[in-house]
Parts: C-alpha cells; sequence; structure tokens
C-alpha cells in the first residue's frame, strides 16, 4: 500500500513540476516576445533613416558616422542605449566620448536614431546636454 502511495505522489508531483516548467515557458516566451518586436521595429525604423553609407557602415561594424549640423565634426554612433557615441578627430581617431539619451525606456534603435537626428540637427543643444565621458 506504501508502495503504491509513493508511486501516486511521485506521478503528481512529475505533473506538477513538469506542467510548472511548461508555464513558466510560456510566461517567459509572452514576456520576452513584446522586447523582441519593440527591438525589431526600431532597427528597421533606425535602418530607414540611415543613408545608404551609413547602413553599410552599420550593418558591417555596429556602428555609423555623423555629421554635426553646426561644427562639422565626425561622430560614430554605436548601437547602444548609452556612452555609445564617440567624436573622431581627422585622422580617424576616436577623441573623446559624449552621452545623451532621449527620456523614457527606449530599445537601442530608437535611442541611436535620436542621437543621429539630434547630432544632424541641433549639435549644439544635443552636447548642451550631454555627459563628456573619458575613453580608456
Amino acid at each position: 500500500m506504501f508502495g503504491r502511495a509513493r508511486d501516486f505522489a511521485t506521478a503528481q508531483c512529475r505533473e506538477l513540476v513538469t506542467n510548472s516548467a511548461r508555464w513558466a515557458k510560456a510566461f517567459s516566451d509572452w514576456f520576452r516576445e513584446p522586447g523582441r518586436a519593440r527591438e525589431a521595429r526600431g532597427i528597421k525604423l533606425l535602418r530607414e533613416w540611415l543613408s545608404p553609407e551609413q547602413r553599410a557602415q552599420y550593418d558591417r561594424f555596429g556602428y555609423f558616422d555623423v555629421t554635426g549640423c553646426d561644427s562639422g565634426k565626425r561622430y560614430r554612433i554605436r548601437h547602444g542605449t548609452g556612452t555609445n557615441i564617440y567624436e573622431m578627430d581627422d585622422a580617424g581617431q576616436t577623441r573623446t566620448g559624449w552621452c545623451f539619451v532621449p527620456d523614457g525606456y527606449l530599445v537601442a534603435g530608437d535611442v541611436v536614431l535620436a542621437q543621429k537626428i539630434a547630432l544632424e540637427t541641433d549639435e549644439v543643444g544635443a552636447l548642451t546636454v550631454a555627459k563628456h565621458f573619458v575613453l580608456r
């Protein structure tokens, strides 16, 4: 009799663990999928705004260069959500780093697009709110 009760309890525990794992995976997939969809939409929108040269550079290296509208300086924007803007010198070497991001939670593609537009249309305003960081 004890053996049957033990077997029954073991089967019930296995079923509970299996169902719990199934539910946990379903919840995890549901929770993560909207983020993946948002990131994909952000990248799609970013790519639509990039010039053909910038798009090729972004696809190959994960960054692209923009020219500041006020100073004519070249900035390299890497894919990311912060500390991802580098001011370049005439020799193509990084000089200094800048960090500015829009308010609110945005996926990386949207942040990078906002940074591109800001530097190309209001460089002085963007750098006024930007934080400077030292490159290592």
